[in-house]
Formats: C-alpha cells, sequence, structure tokens
C-alpha cells in the first residue's frame, strides 16, 4: 500500500503511524456516531476512516458509516470537504467522454495489492449500487506469486492492506467503468525495501507475460534510502523492463510524505528524500492534488494537509503538524531520463518525480472486510490519484485502440507544446512538518512550490480529461 505515502498516513484509516513497518501496531479507537443529516441524499455524516498507506503511525480506525456523507456534510461536522465518485468525475469532464462511449471498453485494468480484501466482490457491488455505476465487465482476481493468508480482521495490517485494495478497485472503476479489472494479489506485505517486492515482481511479469493486462497501477513504495543500493534495485526492475517490451503502463503513486519519508525503523527522514517505483524511469509517477470548488467550477492546488487542523485532529487525533502532502523530488538512484530535458532546469541531471497529479482529496468508499464494522469510510491520498490515472490511461488505451505503453515520453511533450489535456498547477507546495525525537521536537522538511510548468510537488500539473485521453491516442483532442 502506498505503505510509503503519507507521514500520517497514505490512503489512510483515520490516523497516524510511526512507519511502514508499524502497521502491526495499530490500535482501533471507536468514533462518535454523527447525527442523519437532512437533504435529499439521505446520507448520514459520521467518523470515517482513512486508509493511508505511506503509514508512519499505526493507524486508528473509526467506526464507519451507514451511508456516504456529502461534501457539505462532512464541512460541517469535521471542518474539512469530502468527494463522492461523481464529484471526482465531474472534475475531470468524464461525463463527456462517457456520453461518446468512451469507458475503457476493451482495456484491462491490473490493480497490485499486497494481501487484497476477502469481500472486494461485494464491497464494489454496494459502491456500484450506491452511486447507480454498471459492474465492470470482468472483475478477475488472481495470485500467482503465492498462496493469500486467510484474512485476519484482527492484524491491522490486513485491514489496512483491506482498505487499499477497496480504493484502489472502485476508483479505477469509478473513473472507467467499462473497463475490466484484475485484481493481483501477492502473499507478502511489502515494508520500506525490505520484504515484500519480490513477490509484487513475479505477480507483475505473470500478468505482463500472459498479456492479462493493458495499465498497472501501484498504490505502494519504499523510500529510495531503504535500498542499499541501485544495485539493489536492478533484479526488482524486472516487471518494468518486461512491461516496456510489452507496451504496458505502470503507474506508482508519489507518496504521502511530502519531501520526507519513512525509515526502515519507522521514523521519517529529516531532508529531502524520494521513494521508488515512482522514482522508476520506466513508470509514471502519479502525485496528488487537492480539488476545491470555486464558482461551480473545480480547481487543483497541491495536495498538503499537513497544516490542516480540522484534518489532523480528524484523522490524526492530534492538532498536527503531521507529514502529509504528494511527495516529489529528485532520484538518488536514477539519472535524468530523455524525457525530462525539458525540465532539466527543475529536476537538474536526476530523475524528477511526480510526472502528472490527479485528485488525493478525500472520498467515500464502502467496505465490510471485518476489523472493524461494515460501512463507508473516507479515503484519500496518492493512491487515490494512481488509480484514477489508471483509468484515465484506460479511456486512452480503447481511443487508440491498442496499449499506450509508457506514456511519459508523450505526457512531457504535451506539456511543452502547452495541450489542452494537461492543466498547470500553480499553488501549494510540498513542505511538512512532524514531531519527532526527544521531548516531540518539531521538525521541517522544506519541499517545493507548484508553479508555472513543471513542478517536484505535482509534476507537469493535473488533467482535463476529454482532451488528454484523445491526445494520448494520439489525436488532437
Amino acid at each position: 500500500m502506498n505503505l510509503m505515502h503519507r507521514p500520517w498516513s497514505k490512503t489512510r484509516i483515520a490516523a497516524l503511524t510511526t512507519g511502514a513497518s508499524a502497521l502491526a501496531a495499530a490500535m482501533l479507537a471507536a468514533a462518535p456516531a454523527a447525527p442523519q443529516a437532512s437533504g435529499t441524499s439521505g446520507r448520514t455524516a459520521g467518523a470515517l476512516p482513512r486508509v493511508d498507506f505511506n503509514l508512519q503511525a499505526a493507524p486508528r480506525l473509526a467506526a464507519p458509516l451507514s451511508a456516504p456523507p456529502t461534501t457539505a456534510q462532512c464541512e460541517k461536522l469535521y471542518g474539512f470537504a469530502c468527494d463522492s465518485p461523481d464529484q471526482i468525475r465531474d472534475a475531470y469532464h468524464l461525463p463527456a467522454l462517457y456520453e461518446k462511449g468512451i469507458t475503457g471498453k476493451g482495456a484491462t485494468i491490473v490493480i497490485v495489492d499486497p494481501f487484497g480484501s476477502p469481500t472486494i466482490r461485494n464491497d464494489l457491488a454496494t459502491f456500484d449500487q450506491q452511486f447507480g455505476y454498471p459492474a465492470p465487465p470482468s472483475l478477475k482476481i488472481i495470485a500467482p506469486a503465492g498462496k493469500i493468508p486467510p484474512y485476519n480482521g484482527g492484524d491491522p495490517g490486513m485491514i489496512t492492506a483491506a482498505g487499499e485494495t477497496t480504493l484502489d478497485v472502485d476508483y479505477a472503476h469509478a473513473l472507467a467503468p467499462g473497463a475490466d479489472i484484475l485484481l493481483v494479489q501477492t502473499p507478502v506485505a511489502e515494508t520500506e525495501g525490505t520484504t515484500g517486492f519480490p513477490q509484487i515482481v513475479a505477480a507483475e511479469k505473470y500478468v505482463i507475460d500472459h498479456g492479462l493486462g493493458d495499465v498497472i497501477s501501484q498504490s505502494f513504495n519504499a523510500t529510495e534510502e531503504t535500498f542499499t543500493s541501485r544495485r539493489q534495485l536492478e533484479p526488482l526492475r524486472a516487471a518494468y523492463l518486461d512491461a516496456y517490451a510489452h507496451h504496458v503502463t505502470v503507474l506508482a503513486s508519489s507518496g504521502d510524505s511530502g519531501t520526507t519519508g519513512p525509515t526502515i525503523a519507522g521514523l521519517l527522514y529529516r531532508r529531502p528524500v524520494t521513494s521508488w517505483p515512482d522514482s522508476d524511469p520506466l513508470v509514471t509517477a502519479v502525485g496528488g492534488t487537492q480539488l476545491r470548488m470555486s464558482g461551480g467550477q473545480f480547481t487543483s492546488t497541491a495536495w498538503n494537509d499537513t497544516y490542516d487542523t480540522a484534518v489532523n485532529q480528524y484523522y490524526g487525533g492530534n492538532a498536527g503538524p503531521n507529514a502529509a502532502a504528494s511527495g516529489g523530488g529528485v532520484s538518488e538512484f536514477f539519472g535524468r531520463p530523455g524525457y525530462q530535458d525539458g525540465v532539466k532546469s527543475v529536476a537538474g541531471a536526476r530523475r524528477g518525480v511526480p510526472d502528472i497529479s490527479m485528485s488525493a482529496s478525500s472520498v467515500v468508499a464502502y467496505h465490510s472486510f471485518g476489523g472493524l464494522p461494515p460501512g463507508w469510510s473516507l479515503i484519500a491520498g496518492t493512491s487515490e490519484a494512481t488509480p484514477e490515472f489508471a483509468a484515465i490511461v484506460a479511456l486512452a488505451d480503447q481511443v487508440a485502440g491498442h496499449r499506450l505503453g509508457l506514456v511519459n515520453p508523450r505526457l512531457y511533450e504535451l506539456s511543452a507544446r502547452h495541450a489542452s489535456g494537461i492543466v498547470d498547477v500553480t499553488s501549494g507546495n510540498n513542505t511538512v512538518s512532524f514531531r519527532q525525537g526527544a521531548g516531540g521536537r518539531l521538525r521541517t522538511v522544506h519541499g517545493f512550490p507548484a508553479k508555472e510548468g513543471y513542478d517536484l510537488v505535482t509534476g507537469l500539473g493535473t488533467i482535463n480529461a476529454p482532451y488528454l485521453v484523445r491526445e494520448l491516442a494520439g489525436g488532437s483532442g
């Protein structure tokens, strides 16, 4: 799970963590029941668990709700907004594509998650019924890297993994409702560069070699410094080399810790770091934006909840600050790929991340996997943005009539000529602060500002789907 995303959680389940490896220390905390809000939706607002896998402190799981809250209900009850999948669709103008039959039909989105969720079929069906979406043409689940351990609702790590799986599948499907979904489960948890990746590589190579998918969505990563060297990474790159050869698009979330990231010991680095596999030149790194409604239109800023007292109080149980922002920076291991030559003034001689960004705003999802009562939860982070962009690639695959493969060169080419499908994000940053060490000393790791053109917080910016889908497919938009 983006077990390397937010320091306080990635797609987090309402709480802070002390490190990706500290998932097992998660506590369950009941949340107070919220009143039924009025309105035609009949939805109940309440304390919603947030799944965030950049866990820097084991998550507390708040009691879920019987119905998803509206944006207004979230703002009134908690002091911050939440979005429905319909609002995410509207923010990127996706209904204009659906009206033309562009739904991702014929493409397969591959979701890769350690452990997966034992109730994903039921949970997706409930999600679809709530919002009036059709079931995906196909939802297949495989475990090519080994037998998945039995689900244990008393294991916070498995609860977190199931929550991540729910998020990934829900939002890939919500944005590309006509695409097939292949959920690939692996038997070992991914933990900061120490375990899990060999099984992930084996599973992805199986999918690629058997022609089972067109775009792979990965909501996990590890701080580059948790690997001993670039040499240690080379065997783990086998799946990406294979994907490149077979024209399969591979995505990875850029992390939820801003410009820091977790150490193997579960602390946070006090200097700028980046993570892998999003830093790999053969992977499209997906960062996060915050959607805001203004004048009846959605606008995007760099996602950064580090200093938002209401968000911290709700998800972390304290006023903060807690490191929670779009990951970005320059790679320790990889030099600047040719497609980034046009942004070398920002990235320098190294690989810069992210490449593109989508919403990391709080969204709703349904779960019934056990460990907490079934119901609706709030989820956010760059592991939300990643399956969203996977859906965009699936739509473009349909228009093109074939797989697009590595999309990074095309993205940078489109940005250089100011194509309409890429929308610049020019506000916000990914500077983060957190308390760590003796006496809870406040630490700050300075990040980067979102600015005109490429930056190390939102990459090239965000998207306007009706244009970008056709532009990626080779058309004029």
